[in-house]
């Protein structure tokens, strides 16, 4: 699922929507948990997004 390595980018944008406020979807690389990060002009937060059973979403990690 995610490019080679050897960009030495931690995390990926995988989905995007930005304006004065918005949001990012990110894939941390190393572990394939997805995160929203969301934000309105200075202010923001970033949380792990999770199934309907609480869990965090994880993608498949090619190594």
């Amino acid at each position: 699922m995610f490019k080679d390595k050897s960009d030495n980018k931690r995390f990926e944008v995988i989905y995007k929507e930005d304006n004065i406020s918005g949001c990012k979807i990110l894939v941390d690389k190393e572990t394939g948990v997805h995160y929203l990060f969301s934000w309105t002009g200075y202010v923001g937060g970033i949380t792990p997004l999770l199934d309907q059973n609480g869990k965090p979403i994880v993608s498949p990690i090619n190594k």
